[in-house]
């Protein structure tokens, strides 16, 4: 892991800059994402250097990501990401699953199926292979030699909506997801795309139903769906029903930049979870 540097994000005579303790200066010389500066200027934040390169510098690229109160407790955090505009296979959204601060994500490309750290899954910048193509403002492969997978942070693709239960037994549920990475990864290529995992499957082997059967297999039995909205209410509903966690729903309200439109709710497919969802109260964060 990359040092980290913690400092106000500052704007001085045109340079942008981490303003550290004790008059220090951090990151002078390097290209700060302006998305960074258009939500956080002024803000203390965290940065370390990633492997991936800025296309147009040729430097390592920095990520940067808010400062945070931590908390001691156990705890996990079901999200549900609104559906990307410019993609069909985003039309019912997405989620992943955050145990103890270890994101789990599950993909039909084999490359997403993977364990990130909160600020590479949420505030990556768009720059580099993570920026959409700047001819299409989608993703491209070998355009112009160079790749652009449009994966940068998702909480500046879109708003995520999460759902907290600490109390938890990290260590056993965290075991589950590894399981099921593990699966994945030795599985036979696809015939077709090596790039896309082979059993993936809509209706029992995608992002959702993947989560789902984990927190089935760990103790929530009555958790349902198979779009990602409706499961994710379905978990909230029993989730926030159950006295021995203390969980909370709330809202990370999309950081809009020139890279992304707004993000868009999905329809419920069960209208059960429709009343459900009417039922459930998002707190402030």
């Amino acid at each position: 892991m990359e040092e980290t540097f913690t400092g106000i994000l500052t704007i001085e005579k045109n340079e942008v800059f981490l303003k550290g303790p004790s008059g220090l200066d951090y990151l002078k010389d390097e290209h700060i994402w302006e998305g960074y500066i258009t939500h956080w200027k002024g803000q203390t934040v965290h940065a370390r250097k990633l492997p991936q390169k800025d296309y147009e510098t040729g430097k390592h690229i920095y990520i940067l990501w808010p400062e945070k109160e931590k908390k001691g407790v156990p705890f996990l955090e079901l999200y549900y990401n609104e559906r990307l505009v410019k993609y069909t296979a985003s039309t019912f959204g997405h989620n992943a699953i955050n145990i103890g601060g270890d994101i789990f994500n599950f993909s039909h490309y084999m490359n997403e199926n993977e364990i990130m750290t909160p600020e590479e899954y949420f505030f990556r910048p768009a720059l580099g292979e993570f920026a959409p193509s700047p001819i299409t403002g989608r993703f491209a492969l070998d355009e112009n030699g160079r790749n652009y997978y449009d994966k940068f942070g998702r909480n500046f693709m879109r708003t995520i909506h999460v759902l907290r239960v600490e109390g938890i037994d990290e260590t056993s549920l965290s075991k589950i997801f590894n399981e099921e990475l593990k699966v994945i990864h030795r599985s036979d290529p696809h015939p077709e795309n090596p790039e896309k995992y082979k059993d993936f499957n809509f209706f029992n082997r995608s992002c959702t139903t993947i989560l789902r059967d984990g927190l089935k297999k760990y103790g929530f039995k009555k958790i349902k769906g198979v779009f990602p909205r409706d499961f994710f209410i379905s978990a909230a509903s029993i989730c926030l029903n159950i006295k021995k966690f203390k969980s909370t729903l709330f809202t990370m309200p999309q950081l809009l930049v020139k890279e992304a439109p707004s993000s868009l709710t999905t329809p419920f497919m069960n209208p059960c979870n429709y009343y459900q969802f009417r039922k459930l109260t998002y707190q402030n964060q």
